[in-house]
């Protein structure tokens, strides 16, 4: 599928400089953005959250304000669409890897159609699979949305059946991190748990809202190492990102996994945010 717009540096272009060290080392960040009804959908903690990346990568950050501004444009410009931005440290200013500290910030926004929409995952579940690939273990980079994607690709190459909509990956010592494009929830006993981001994974904008409303209901959430035990022990389980909002598991490997009230109470507490025509801090 291809953008429909595509701006650089908030303006209409299709190519990159030659030297963007987003192209040579995966040096930057990235956020994905569902748009409803003309907004950009929990904006703000999309923006926390790229902007706390710069941070710990060293990236002077694009304005806020303007980036702002740009995405509620975009996003008004289609009744629902998908917006990838793409924060780079910018060109090189010299060879290698160091970063001489007088770069200056790329951002690049794409617009995509949001595509025909299917209820079948969210009401009935999906079925998914264990990956073979593992992710490796980093902690400064835990939790980053970074453009190093590459264990993804690989991973998400590891199958072709169009039943299956999901892998779940596991790290290089065998801890349960996320999916190839989701966080991961599992239910036990009426208890909410998901891997810990510490050494490797994303901390997604929708798995902390699910989280959050979790606790406002009074459910109890742990964020905990969690292994294959863990994973084969679960009742209920749920995949969570930015466009999909809660995905059930109905399946695992051939495996029928219950479709609980957990999640499905989940799912009720979320429906309101996801309708809401608002981008503001109230959802921070």
């Amino acid at each position: 599928m291809k953008p429909t717009q595509v701006l650089i540096d908030g303006q209409p272009a299709t190519a990159i400089d030659a030297l963007d060290r987003g192209l040579h080392y995966g040096d930057g960040l990235f956020e994905t953005i569902a748009c409803r009804a003309g907004h950009a959908r929990f904006l703000e903690l999309h923006l926390q959250r790229l902007l706390e990346g710069c941070r710990r990568l060293g990236i002077r950050p694009p304005d806020r304000a303007a980036l702002r501004a740009q995405i509620r444009a975009l996003a008004a410009t289609a009744p629902a669409c998908i917006i990838k931005l793409i924060v780079t440290r910018g060109s090189a200013t010299a060879r290698g890897y160091g970063a001489q500290g007088d770069e200056r910030a790329r951002t690049v926004l794409l617009q995509y159609p949001w595509g025909a929409e299917d209820p079948t995952p969210w009401e009935q579940g999906v079925a998914v699979r264990v990956a073979r690939g593992r992710l490796g273990e980093n902690p400064a980079l835990a939790g980053l949305k970074h453009l190093n994607r590459l264990e993804q690709v690989l991973i998400r190459g590891e199958w072709t059946d169009p039943t299956i909509q999901e892998a779940l990956v596991f790290s290089s010592s065998g801890s349960l991190v996320s999916g190839t494009m989701s966080n991961v929830f599992l239910v036990r006993d009426g208890r909410i748990m998901t891997p810990a981001i510490t050494a490797a994974g994303i901390r997604g904008v929708m798995r902390g809202i699910v989280m959050r409303e979790a606790q406002r209901g009074g459910l109890v959430v742990t964020e905990a190492p969690l292994d294959a035990a863990a994973l084969a022990a679960a009742e209920e389980i749920f995949l969570t990102n930015a466009r999909i909002g809660i995905w059930p598991v109905r399946a695992l490997d051939g495996r029928s996994v219950a479709v609980g009230p957990v999640t499905r109470q989940l799912q009720q507490w979320l429906l309101p945010l996801l309708a809401a025509q608002t981008d503001g801090p109230e959802h921070a």
